[in-house]
């Protein structure tokens, strides 16, 4: 087996900040996207949900797509996506359009992040059908070629190959998926967990026939030591998430892990 299974060694660390789109005036939002890019991440996320997920459950809250479409338009230099598009919400065809907008008015800097959705009160409140994980996942499945497809249609084409980030963990659907469409793989895991998960995906991508170095290893670290983060590092991990909310958005834990990226990269 290769040192380097995940090809860790020809990427640099980059530092995604995901500002959640929640308890906060777009006003404050935007001001909050331009300070991060200004500070030098390299991507800004926001989530896909209808409500907000801590604090004020009835809280201020915002739409994803359309947000994205804005954020596209106001900065310069970071990539944007979200952390995660829930793909129940929109048909293939729709959300492949979509994306290809965004990345039409970013001049090619959309990430098309992704997953099978999981917060039921978004279901139930805007008339979609929850169903089960299993069947969620089916779905993504099923949708992920569709939306593949429908970008080698559209005229004009993306600005660039649109990277598909794919959330989540689970190792006989979601790894599968991520080794069969994944550019990027984000998990919320662990040192040990991700040792394991890890040789899961290498195993999918060897039944499916994809070199698994083509995948590029993300990780939340906001609540994570540097040692923590180091440790992930060492397993081939170069994308590191850091989330953000109000109504105290955290500059300084994304200026101290600017910080340390700049440090590896050298």
């Amino acid at each position: 087996m290769s040192s380097d299974p995940f090809g860790a060694a020809s990427r640099p660390v980059r530092i995604g900040v995901q500002i959640a789109p929640q308890h906060a005036s777009y006003a404050l939002i935007r001001e909050t996207l331009d300070r991060v890019e200004g500070m030098g991440a390299d991507i800004a996320f926001n989530w896909d949900h209808f409500f907000p997920l801590s604090g004020e459950p009835d809280g201020l809250h915002f739409e994803s797509w359309t947000e994205l479409a804005a954020w596209a338009e106001q900065t310069e230099r970071i990539e944007l996506g979200s952390l995660v598009n829930c793909n129940s919400y929109r048909n293939p065809n729709l959300q492949a359009d979509m994306a290809r907008t965004i990345d039409h008015i970013s001049g090619g800097r959309f990430i098309f992040g992704t997953g099978s959705g999981w917060f039921e009160r978004d279901y139930d409140e805007y008339g979609y059908e929850f169903g089960t994980a299993g069947s969620r996942l089916d779905a993504l499945a099923k949708d992920l070629p569709i939306v593949r497809d429908r970008w080698t249609k559209l005229n004009p084409p993306p600005v660039r190959k649109i990277p598909i980030l794919i959330g989540g963990g689970g190792e006989k659907k979601t790894l599968r998926i991520v080794a069969q469409h994944a550019d990027i793989w984000h998990s919320f895991s662990d040192e040990e967990t991700l040792k394991r998960k890890l040789d899961i995906l290498r195993g999918h991508a060897d039944d499916v026939g994809r070199d698994v170095r083509e995948i590029e290893l993300s990780s939340e670290i906001k609540r994570r030591s540097v040692q923590e983060a180091e440790a992930q590092y060492a397993l081939g991990v170069r994308m590191f998430t850091v989330g953000i909310s109000a109504p105290d958005f955290d500059f300084d834990a994304v200026a101290k892990w600017i910080e340390w990226r700049d440090s590896k990269n050298g």
